[in-house]
């Protein structure tokens, strides 16, 4: 697999996300908050699903007291959401929004770390019900919002351990090798069909409470922060990517 970086110069332009809308998962906290918040500044509505109201909430504030287009909140577990959740998720974004514009798959849980032997199932299935499952479903319903923009994008976050395995990784790293897997599948399909790319973005090591919890023994300082790294969120998002598809991407 070979893995693209965002040029290292890129500066994106003030309006680059004018008049878009874009679906961030996870935007409550770390990179996804950090994504919309970025989103919003360079012009887009924000659309914020989360499973914590509070959290949305606080980053809906803050977009607001920034001036930014009045973002929506989508109070949503992805663990527990059913199908028809996500039916009625995409009716109801249809009926107030003229279309969509991006979508970022940030949320993901880590689960356990230790030996397939040992996993639990439980916690397995939970991992491939948000890391999995959620994205096909929201992909799956949300795509015909996204076929009626002029250029729309879907990120998918990767990671490190969905490129190349790594033992005691568990149903984490199982889960973004499908991210890769959906990636490249979805981005065949609609390259020859639609005006929408399907891109894979890998963070890498990051200052998140999934890599501190990950990763007890780093000094969290060491890693840069969520804002660090937005340049990379901000180019698959906007016009800049135009073209680009089925790629992999990391964000430094």
């Amino acid at each position: 697999m070979q893995i693209l970086h965002i040029p290292q110069d890129y500066r994106p332009r003030a309006n680059l996300l004018q008049g878009r809308n874009i679906l961030v998962t996870g935007a409550g906290d770390g990179i996804g908050r950090s994504a919309a918040l970025s989103y919003a500044r360079y012009g887009a509505t924000v659309l914020l699903l989360g499973r914590t109201g509070s959290k949305l909430e606080a980053v809906y504030d803050e977009i607001e007291q920034a001036g930014g287009a009045k973002p929506a909140i989508i109070e949503m577990d992805l663990a527990s959401a059913s199908e028809d959740s996500y039916r009625t998720l995409a009716d109801a974004l249809g009926n107030e929004f003229e279309r969509l514009d991006g979508l970022l798959h940030n949320a993901a849980l880590l689960g356990d770390r230790g030996p397939i032997d040992s996993a639990g199932y439980d916690t397995w299935r939970q991992v491939m019900e948000v890391n999995v499952n959620a994205q096909f479903a929201l992909t799956r319903y949300l795509l015909p919002l996204l076929q009626l923009s002029p250029g729309a994008s879907i990120v998918l976050t990767s990671s490190t351990v969905g490129r190349v395995g790594r033992a005691y990784w568990g149903a984490y790293a199982v889960s973004k090798f499908a991210t890769e897997g959906f990636m490249q599948v979805l981005a065949q399909e609609l390259e020859n069909t639609s005006r929408i790319r399907v891109n894979t973005l890998n963070p890498k090591a990051t200052n998140t409470a999934m890599r501190r919890l990950a990763y007890p023994a780093e000094t969290p300082s060491d890693n840069p922060s969520p804002e660090d790294i937005m340049g990379a969120y901000l180019f698959l998002m906007g016009d800049d990517s135009a073209g680009i598809t089925g790629r992999a991407f990391d964000a430094r």
